[in-house]
């Protein structure tokens, strides 16, 4: 049994109320506890605690023989250390002194007078050593085996203690009060997103409404335009089909005429690249150099650099492809003139109507596309747009409703995102709720070691190598530990922990996919205190934070074992 566990009972004993030992009652025996003492009592035999049948003489009681099968005759000895050990037993049992364990005792009681009673293993006592992280009063060694004598240092290490005491409860007191914040700003959060929730249930009813008007507009749009003589470009008389075909094919020689130009500018430059080279190269040969092929090389150079080639460039006819590059509305081209129904030389056959007056002429515009819709709906009269593209009004109706219909897509999936956020588990009071996306690194050896809350784990190379994902959030799980404190304070030490899972990270060649456990204990801010590889692409990281510090509803070690 750890040593850690001891001291876990003493702290647990030195908190329970006891009558007061009268001072004319005979005197504890030598390693029993105050809860304890009324198992000692009699004055001429002792019954086994375990075991009450069993009686012995009180002066059996510590004489280095083990009696009792429960040990409670030897509480000051080690001489029923081969006994099953006790497990730390509940306030209620200390109580009630019922033990279900082997042994009776939890160990031997150390009164340290002026520091913290403590009990340790029956095994340490009389071994040879001075206990002092345990027992300081020396007592354990009482026999003086191998003339060792344990000086009683409970004073000073109590003076001591209390000192680190003083920071732990301020650090505590710190980290208390940087909870408190995470936990404000958690519920925050939570308020925001509640609150967009509620926006969002508004919007999405008002864009439900805005996509069903769009939808009886577009229906309608469609309908008049179904009733129009001539509809779309390219489909409608000579002067609209003919416009749409100049459309095409002008915008297709402008696209490859400019293309030209690029690629000729672009052979130019390399060609003075080129004759630039070849003009130091003649510049710089030796002549002296009896070398046939330079000599070739050069004279066709010369013959090449003699020749007439023209001009490289001609400004002016530069200028006129600029101006041929130019956009439509640049060289004052309005092709919607051209694609307009309203040119449409079939609408002359309608003119008769200019003659009328303004307000007969459009109740008689009306009523013919009324007729002429009425006419195609029925059967009588087929469609003259079935193989035609649609008109400008149909297709901006139809780009308003697509772009309404994105839009409360959008907000559905939004809102469905943030409900499923309400339903996350973010740790005690949702504090870790205030912590999701933040990161904290620690270096370790040739590589930095980051971990980020509710987001993932990594692992990034110091001499410029990539990183490596060591696993992605999953869970928060609830695990016990059971291990001692390292000397600078700075660990997990024993209890019950919160600690986050992280899997599915890169794979690890000829193994699994890389995961993390994040171990979380109290302490004043966030850092990564140790980064171990239990199994091959396993990690464990321990980390401390004040998001765990006396969590509300929580049952976690003391905050002496952390700060």
């Amino acid at each position: 049994m750890g040593k850690l566990k001891f001291e876990a009972i003493a702290l647990l004993c030195s908190v329970i109320t006891l009558p007061a030992i009268k001072a004319s009652e005979t005197p504890r025996p030598r390693g029993v506890g105050p809860e304890f003492a009324k198992f000692y009592k009699g004055q001429d035999t002792f019954e086994c605690i375990s075991n009450p049948s069993i009686r012995l003489s009180i002066s059996r009681i510590n004489d280095d023989y083990c009696d009792c099968p429960d040990g409670s005759d030897e509480p000051g000895t080690s001489a029923c250390t081969y006994i099953s050990p006790l497990s730390p037993p509940s306030p209620s049992e200390v109580t009630a002194g019922v033990f279900n364990e082997t042994l009776a005792l939890p160990g031997y009681y150390c009164k340290n007078k002026g520091h913290m009673p403590s009990y340790i293993p029956f095994t340490t006592v009389n071994d040879g050593v001075c206990d002092y992280d345990l027992c300081c009063d020396g007592s354990d060694e009482w026999e003086g085996v191998g003339g060792i004598k344990c000086e009683d240092r409970c004073a000073k290490i109590g003076k001591e203690w209390k000192k680190q005491d003083e920071l732990r409860q301020k650090s505590l007191g710190a980290a208390n009060k940087r909870r408190k914040e995470l936990v404000s700003d958690a519920a925050k959060l939570r308020k925001e997103v509640e609150d967009r929730i509620q926006t969002l249930g508004t919007q999405i009813e008002g864009a439900q409404m805005k996509v069903v008007n769009l939808e009886k507009e577009l229906a309608d749009v469609e309908r008049r335009e179904r009733g129009k003589v001539i509809k779309g470009p390219g489909k409608g008389g000579k002067i609209t089909v003919l416009g749409s075909l100049a459309k095409e094919r002008i915008t297709e020689l402008v696209e490859n005429l400019a293309r030209v130009r690029s690629e000729r500018d672009v052979a130019r430059a390399r060609i003075q690249e080129l004759e630039g080279i070849l003009t130091t190269f003649k510049e710089e040969y030796n002549p002296n150099f009896n070398d046939e092929g330079v000599k070739r090389a050069v004279k066709a150079w010369e013959d090449y650099a003699a020749r007439d080639k023209g001009s490289d460039s001609d400004p002016a006819h530069d200028r006129d492809l600029d101006e041929m590059l130019k956009s439509d509305a640049e060289n004052g081209l309005n092709w919607e003139e051209f694609e307009s129904t309203e040119n449409n030389d079939v609408e002359v056959l309608y003119q008769f109507e200019e003659y009328l007056p303004k307000p007969l002429r459009d109740w008689l515009d009306q009523k013919l596309r009324d007729l002429r819709i009425m006419l195609i709906e029925n059967g009588i009269l087929a469609s003259p747009h079935t193989d035609t593209s649609d008109s400008k009004l149909v297709i901006e109706a139809r780009q308003q409703l697509t772009a309404a219909q994105k839009e409360l897509e959008d907000d559905r999936n939004e809102l469905r995102s943030h409900k499923e956020d309400l339903e996350k588990d973010y740790g005690p009071d949702e504090v870790f709720r205030a912590l999701k996306g933040q990161c904290v690194e620690k270096q370790s050896g040739e590589y930095t070691y980051e971990f980020c809350w509710m987001d993932k784990t990594t692992q990034k190379s110091n001499k410029g190598g990539g990183h490596t994902n060591m696993g992605n959030f999953a869970r928060i799980d609830e695990i016990t530990v059971d291990e001692d404190l390292p000397p600078d304070g700075k660990g997990l030490g024993s209890g019950e922990r919160y600690a986050l899972k992280y899997e599915n990270g890169q794979h690890c060649w000829n193994g699994p996919n890389r995961s993390t456990q994040v171990i979380l204990a109290c302490a004043e801010k966030d850092e990564i205190w140790k980064i171990v590889e239990e199994e091959k692409c396993v990690y464990r990281m321990e980390v401390g934070t004040p998001a765990v510090c006396q969590a509300a509803g929580g049952n976690r070690a003391s905050a002496k074992d952390e700060l």
